[in-house]
C-alpha cells in the first residue's frame, strides 16, 4: 500500500504536525452572571460550577480568568423582579448595577474583553426579549429601545455589544444609534442564528428571564431551517455587524460550517447551558470522563468553522490545556 493514513497517527509529534484544528484560550469566552449585592457566589443549581456573582466576586472571577490567559467575558445581568416593567427602562438607567460593573471591570482590567448582552428580557416585567402589548412581541418599538440599551453599554465600555433579542433591523438600528453618539470604534457580535432551542434551561434559571406568557418562536428561529440563517447573516453583515453568532453551537453545527462558507465575518457560536449541562450531568453519573469531553467538544465547533467559542467550559480549558 502506498498510501496508509496511519503513518500519520503513528507519534503524538507527528499527529501535532497535521493536526488540522487547534483550539486555544483566545477563541474562547467565558460567560459571567452578575447580580447586585456584595460577597455573593451562588451556584446555579442546574449548572453545577458555574455562579452568579456580586461585583466585588466578579472582579475576583476575571482576575482568576486573566492569569490563565482568558480575556474574554460575555457579561448577563440576574435583575430583581421589582425593577423590571414593561418597556425594560431600568436597561440604560444611570443607577444600573450591571453597567457599573462593566465601568469598573474595564477600569480595573482594561486587557479584557467584554461582550454584553441586547435584549429586554433581564429587565422586561413580560420576561420577552421585545416589547409586548395586547400578546404580541412588536418589533419596529422595541428597536428604540435596544439602540438606546446599547450606547448605555458602549458609555460603560464593553467593547462588543452584543444583541441576542432577534428582533429584525435591530443591527442596523443599534449602529447607527452608536455611531451618532461617538462610539464608532465599538463592535456588534449579532446572535444571528439564535434558535427557539430546548437548551436555555439553566440559562434561565441563572437570570429567572423566562418568559411570563407564550414562547419566543416568533422571533427566535425554527430548529428546521438552516438557509434561513443565511439571509438573518445577510441581513446583519450589510446592516453592520462585525461578529456573525450561531446559538446554540452542537445540534447546529451545520448552520456554523454553512455561515463560515459564504461570509468572511468571523463567526462565533454559543456553547449553551443545556449543552453544557448535558455533559456535566453524564460525567457525575460515571458516563463519560468530562476533562476529555470537553476538549473534543470544543474542537469539533471550531472544525465546523467557529472562529468564537462561547461556553461556560473556558475557564476549566484553561485551566487545565
Amino acid at each position: 500500500m502506498l498510501q496508509r493514513p496511519r503513518r500519520n497517527r503513528r507519534s503524538e509529534a507527528i499527529r501535532g504536525m497535521a493536526q488540522e484544528t487547534h483550539l486555544e484560550v483566545s477563541h474562547l469566552v467565558q460567560p459571567l452572571f452578575l447580580l447586585d449585592g456584595r460577597g455573593i457566589r451562588k451556584e446555579v443549581a442546574s449548572l453545577p460550577g458555574t455562579f452568579r456573582f456580586s461585583p466585588d466576586e466578579a472582579k475576583k472571577e476575571v482576575e482568576s480568568c486573566l492569569k490563565l490567559g482568558l480575556r474574554n467575558f460575555i457579561l448577563f445581568p440576574a435583575v430583581e423582579e421589582s425593577l423590571k416593567d414593561p418597556h425594560a427602562t431600568y436597561s440604560y438607567h444611570p443607577d444600573n448595577f450591571y453597567l457599573r460593573v462593566a465601568r469598573e471591570l474595564k477600569a480595573e482590567f482594561p486587557e479584557s474583553c467584554l461582550i454584553s448582552d441586547v435584549a429586554m428580557d433581564p429587565y422586561s416585567s413580560d420576561g420577552h426579549d421585545g416589547l409586548v402589548k395586547d400578546g404580541q412581541i412588536l418589533n419596529d418599538e422595541t428597536l428604540p429601545i435596544l439602540a438606546r440599551m446599547a450606547v448605555a453599554q458602549a458609555e460603560a465600555g464593553f467593547d462588543l455589544i452584543g444583541p441576542s433579542d432577534m428582533m429584525d433591523g435591530r443591527v442596523g438600528a443599534i449602529r447607527r444609534a452608536l455611531d451618532e453618539n461617538g462610539f464608532t470604534q465599538t463592535g456588534i457580535m449579532a446572535y444571528t442564528a439564535k434558535y427557539a432551542s430546548a437548551y436555555y434551561g439553566p440559562f434561565r434559571d441563572a437570570l429567572d428571564s423566562a418568559p411570563k406568557s407564550g414562547d419566543k418562536k416568533t422571533y427566535q428561529m425554527n430548529p428546521a431551517n438552516a438557509r434561513e440563517a443565511l439571509i438573518e447573516a445577510a441581513l446583519d453583515t450589510e446592516e453592520g455587524a462585525d461578529f456573525l453568532m450561531v446559538k446554540p453551537a452542537l445540534n447546529y453545527l451545520d448552520v456554523i460550517s454553512l455561515l463560515k462558507q459564504h461570509f468572511e465575518l468571523p463567526i462565533a457560536a454559543y456553547h449553551v447551558s443545556g449543552e453544557c449541562a448535558m455533559m456535566i450531568a453524564a460525567a457525575q453519573n460515571g458516563w463519560l470522563d468530562l476533562e476529555k469531553a470537553v476538549p473534543e467538544t470544543l474542537l469539533s465547533i471550531r472544525r465546523a468553522g467557529a472562529d468564537v467559542i462561547i461556553t461556560y467550559f473556558a475557564k476549566r480549558y484553561a485551566e487545565r490545556r
